[in-house]
Protein backbone atom coordinates (compact mmCIF):
# COMPACT_ATOMS: atom_id res chain seq x y z
CA UNK A 1 0.00 0.00 0.00
CA UNK A 2 1.49 3.44 -1.14
CA UNK A 3 1.22 6.56 1.03
CA UNK A 4 -1.16 7.87 -1.46
CA UNK A 5 -3.23 4.95 -0.99
CA UNK A 6 -2.84 5.83 3.18
CA UNK A 7 -4.14 9.26 2.79
CA UNK A 8 -6.79 8.40 0.59
CA UNK A 9 -10.24 7.21 2.56
CA UNK A 10 -13.07 5.81 1.65
CA UNK A 11 -14.95 9.10 1.33
CA UNK A 12 -12.33 10.53 -0.30
CA UNK A 13 -11.97 7.22 -2.72
CA UNK A 14 -16.02 7.17 -2.98
CA UNK A 15 -15.73 11.21 -3.97
CA UNK A 16 -13.46 10.33 -6.73
CA UNK A 17 -15.13 7.46 -8.23
CA UNK A 18 -18.62 9.68 -8.10
CA UNK A 19 -16.87 12.47 -10.28
CA UNK A 20 -15.80 10.30 -12.94
CA UNK A 21 -18.26 8.84 -13.12
CA UNK A 22 -20.45 12.04 -13.64
CA UNK A 23 -17.55 13.23 -16.16
CA UNK A 24 -18.24 10.38 -18.49
CA UNK A 25 -21.76 10.66 -18.45
CA UNK A 26 -21.15 14.43 -19.21
CA UNK A 27 -18.67 13.14 -22.52
CA UNK A 28 -21.16 11.07 -23.46
CA UNK A 29 -24.53 13.25 -22.90
CA UNK A 30 -25.76 11.48 -20.56
CA UNK A 31 -27.38 12.07 -16.83
CA UNK A 32 -24.92 10.76 -14.34
CA UNK A 33 -28.31 9.60 -12.39
CA UNK A 34 -28.43 7.29 -15.25
CA UNK A 35 -25.63 4.95 -14.18
CA UNK A 36 -25.48 3.33 -10.68
CA UNK A 37 -22.00 2.28 -8.64
CA UNK A 38 -22.17 -1.33 -7.41
CA UNK A 39 -19.04 -0.95 -4.39
CA UNK A 40 -17.65 -4.64 -5.09
CA UNK A 41 -17.44 -5.55 -1.38
CA UNK A 42 -16.32 -9.45 -2.00
CA UNK A 43 -13.32 -10.70 0.45
CA UNK A 44 -13.91 -7.74 2.73
CA UNK A 45 -14.95 -7.48 5.83
CA UNK A 46 -17.48 -5.37 7.84
CA UNK A 47 -14.71 -3.21 9.45
CA UNK A 48 -13.88 -2.18 5.85
CA UNK A 49 -17.48 -1.69 4.43
CA UNK A 50 -18.92 0.44 6.80
CA UNK A 51 -16.53 3.33 6.46
CA UNK A 52 -18.18 2.95 2.78
CA UNK A 53 -21.93 2.89 4.21
CA UNK A 54 -20.84 6.04 6.61
CA UNK A 55 -19.68 8.03 3.25
CA UNK A 56 -23.31 7.03 1.77
CA UNK A 57 -22.52 4.05 -0.77
CA UNK A 58 -25.65 2.30 -0.48
CA UNK A 59 -25.49 -0.53 -3.29
CA UNK A 60 -23.18 -3.07 -2.71
CA UNK A 61 -22.05 -6.45 -5.12
CA UNK A 62 -20.60 -9.67 -3.71
CA UNK A 63 -19.38 -12.96 -5.52
CA UNK A 64 -20.39 -15.51 -3.66
CA UNK A 65 -23.89 -16.24 -1.76
CA UNK A 66 -22.33 -17.76 1.44
CA UNK A 67 -19.97 -14.89 1.84
CA UNK A 68 -22.84 -12.77 2.01
CA UNK A 69 -24.62 -14.43 4.54
CA UNK A 70 -21.82 -14.23 6.60
CA UNK A 71 -21.41 -10.38 6.57
CA UNK A 72 -24.39 -8.50 5.16
CA UNK A 73 -27.54 -9.34 7.96
CA UNK A 74 -25.87 -7.52 10.77
CA UNK A 75 -24.77 -4.68 8.23
CA UNK A 76 -28.49 -4.59 6.96
CA UNK A 77 -30.03 -4.18 10.28
CA UNK A 78 -28.42 -1.42 11.03
CA UNK A 79 -28.85 -0.18 7.32
CA UNK A 80 -31.97 -0.90 5.87
CA UNK A 81 -31.75 0.51 2.67
CA UNK A 82 -28.57 -1.00 1.24
CA UNK A 83 -28.82 -3.08 -1.80
CA UNK A 84 -27.36 -6.03 -2.28
CA UNK A 85 -26.51 -7.14 -5.83
CA UNK A 86 -24.94 -11.07 -6.38
CA UNK A 87 -22.09 -10.25 -9.02
CA UNK A 88 -20.42 -13.93 -9.21
CA UNK A 89 -21.72 -16.87 -10.81
CA UNK A 90 -24.82 -18.58 -9.15
CA UNK A 91 -25.05 -22.41 -8.66
CA UNK A 92 -28.71 -23.69 -8.79
CA UNK A 93 -28.91 -25.14 -5.78
CA UNK A 94 -28.13 -22.20 -4.43
CA UNK A 95 -30.88 -20.34 -6.67
CA UNK A 96 -33.23 -20.00 -3.00
CA UNK A 97 -31.03 -18.49 -0.64
CA UNK A 98 -29.81 -15.66 -3.32
CA UNK A 99 -33.50 -14.82 -3.81
CA UNK A 100 -33.80 -14.21 -0.44
CA UNK A 101 -30.89 -12.16 -0.01
CA UNK A 102 -29.96 -10.11 -3.05
CA UNK A 103 -31.57 -7.27 -4.78
CA UNK A 104 -30.36 -7.69 -8.27
CA UNK A 105 -28.65 -11.04 -9.46
CA UNK A 106 -25.87 -10.39 -12.73
CA UNK A 107 -25.00 -13.88 -13.48
CA UNK A 108 -28.11 -15.45 -14.79
CA UNK A 109 -26.46 -17.85 -17.89
CA UNK A 110 -27.47 -21.00 -18.37
CA UNK A 111 -31.16 -22.74 -18.55
CA UNK A 112 -30.60 -24.90 -15.32
CA UNK A 113 -30.63 -21.81 -13.19
CA UNK A 114 -33.44 -19.98 -15.31
CA UNK A 115 -35.78 -23.25 -13.53
CA UNK A 116 -33.97 -23.01 -10.68
CA UNK A 117 -34.75 -19.15 -9.89
CA UNK A 118 -38.14 -19.42 -11.45
CA UNK A 119 -39.16 -22.13 -8.85
CA UNK A 120 -37.22 -20.02 -6.04
CA UNK A 121 -39.36 -16.81 -7.07
CA UNK A 122 -42.90 -18.79 -7.06
CA UNK A 123 -42.02 -19.45 -2.98
CA UNK A 124 -41.46 -16.11 -2.30
CA UNK A 125 -42.46 -12.28 -3.04
CA UNK A 126 -39.30 -11.00 -3.96
CA UNK A 127 -38.32 -10.04 -7.00
CA UNK A 128 -34.95 -9.51 -7.61
CA UNK A 129 -33.47 -7.53 -10.99
CA UNK A 130 -32.01 -10.21 -13.15
CA UNK A 131 -29.30 -9.73 -15.60
CA UNK A 132 -28.12 -12.45 -18.38
CA UNK A 133 -24.38 -12.76 -18.21
CA UNK A 134 -22.82 -13.06 -22.00
CA UNK A 135 -19.25 -14.33 -22.41
CA UNK A 136 -18.86 -11.15 -24.82
CA UNK A 137 -15.26 -12.49 -25.69
CA UNK A 138 -15.87 -15.98 -26.03
CA UNK A 139 -13.75 -17.01 -23.39
CA UNK A 140 -13.70 -20.86 -22.07
CA UNK A 141 -12.34 -19.66 -18.66
CA UNK A 142 -15.67 -17.20 -17.87
CA UNK A 143 -18.97 -17.49 -17.62
CA UNK A 144 -21.53 -16.34 -19.33
CA UNK A 145 -24.27 -17.50 -22.01
CA UNK A 146 -22.44 -17.58 -25.69
CA UNK A 147 -23.81 -14.82 -27.70
CA UNK A 148 -25.68 -16.60 -30.19
CA UNK A 149 -27.40 -18.18 -27.27
CA UNK A 150 -28.54 -15.62 -25.49
CA UNK A 151 -32.08 -15.42 -28.04
CA UNK A 152 -33.07 -18.91 -26.62
CA UNK A 153 -32.48 -18.57 -23.28
CA UNK A 154 -34.09 -15.33 -23.38
CA UNK A 155 -36.79 -16.92 -24.41
CA UNK A 156 -36.79 -19.61 -21.85
CA UNK A 157 -36.94 -16.83 -19.11
CA UNK A 158 -39.61 -15.62 -20.55
CA UNK A 159 -41.18 -19.26 -20.79
CA UNK A 160 -40.18 -19.41 -17.02
CA UNK A 161 -41.79 -16.27 -16.05
CA UNK A 162 -38.69 -14.38 -15.50
CA UNK A 163 -38.46 -10.61 -16.46
CA UNK A 164 -35.04 -9.79 -17.03
CA UNK A 165 -33.87 -6.48 -16.61
CA UNK A 166 -30.72 -6.37 -18.99
CA UNK A 167 -27.22 -8.19 -19.38
CA UNK A 168 -23.65 -7.90 -17.86
CA UNK A 169 -20.24 -8.74 -19.51
CA UNK A 170 -16.98 -9.10 -18.36
CA UNK A 171 -14.51 -7.90 -21.58
CA UNK A 172 -11.57 -10.16 -22.02
CA UNK A 173 -8.61 -8.94 -19.85
CA UNK A 174 -5.77 -6.76 -21.32
CA UNK A 175 -7.63 -5.98 -24.52
CA UNK A 176 -9.37 -2.18 -25.36
CA UNK A 177 -12.78 -2.95 -23.49
CA UNK A 178 -15.15 -0.45 -25.59
CA UNK A 179 -15.65 -2.64 -28.69
CA UNK A 180 -17.36 -5.38 -26.23
CA UNK A 181 -19.06 -2.58 -24.16
CA UNK A 182 -20.56 -1.83 -27.21
CA UNK A 183 -21.02 -4.93 -28.97
CA UNK A 184 -23.19 -5.77 -25.05
CA UNK A 185 -24.97 -2.40 -25.66
CA UNK A 186 -26.37 -3.54 -29.03
CA UNK A 187 -27.23 -7.00 -28.02
CA UNK A 188 -29.04 -4.99 -25.45
CA UNK A 189 -30.93 -2.99 -27.84
CA UNK A 190 -31.60 -6.04 -30.31
CA UNK A 191 -33.77 -7.04 -27.54
CA UNK A 192 -35.50 -4.53 -26.27
CA UNK A 193 -33.13 -4.52 -22.69
CA UNK A 194 -32.91 -1.11 -20.78
CA UNK A 195 -29.87 -1.97 -18.26
CA UNK A 196 -26.41 -3.03 -18.81
CA UNK A 197 -24.61 -3.84 -15.80
CA UNK A 198 -20.70 -3.81 -17.29
CA UNK A 199 -17.07 -1.96 -16.44
CA UNK A 200 -15.04 -2.29 -13.34
CA UNK A 201 -12.30 -0.43 -11.83
CA UNK A 202 -9.80 -0.23 -14.29
CA UNK A 203 -12.49 0.69 -17.21
CA UNK A 204 -16.03 2.08 -15.17
CA UNK A 205 -15.82 5.36 -17.28
CA UNK A 206 -15.42 3.88 -20.32
CA UNK A 207 -17.94 1.48 -20.10
CA UNK A 208 -20.37 4.66 -18.87
CA UNK A 209 -19.41 6.39 -22.37
CA UNK A 210 -20.82 3.18 -24.34
CA UNK A 211 -23.92 3.12 -22.16
CA UNK A 212 -23.44 1.45 -18.94
CA UNK A 213 -26.17 1.56 -16.60
CA UNK A 214 -24.87 -0.43 -13.60
CA UNK A 215 -20.45 -0.16 -13.47
CA UNK A 216 -19.01 -2.56 -10.27
CA UNK A 217 -15.94 -1.39 -8.85
CA UNK A 218 -14.02 -2.53 -6.21
CA UNK A 219 -10.30 -1.82 -5.89
CA UNK A 220 -10.74 2.63 -7.14
CA UNK A 221 -13.25 2.09 -3.62
CA UNK A 222 -11.77 0.17 -1.26
CA UNK A 223 -8.22 0.68 -1.96
CA UNK A 224 -5.63 -2.54 -2.74
CA UNK A 225 -5.69 -5.51 -0.73
CA UNK A 226 -3.20 -6.31 1.41
CA UNK A 227 -0.60 -8.77 0.60
CA UNK A 228 -1.04 -12.00 2.69
CA UNK A 229 1.77 -12.22 6.06
CA UNK A 230 4.96 -14.17 4.90
CA UNK A 231 4.72 -17.50 6.38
Amino acid sequence: MTTGDILQGPGERLAMVREAMARAGKLAGRDPADCELIAISKTRDAGAIQPLIDAGQRIFGENRVQEAQRKWPALQADNPDIELHLVGQLQSNKAEEAVALFDAIHAVDRPSLIKALAKALAKTDRRPVLFIQVNIGEEEQKGGCAIADLPVLLERADAAGLEIAGLMCIPPNGLEPAPYFALLAKLAGDHGLPRLSMGMSSDYETAIKCGATHVRVGTALFGPREPAPLS
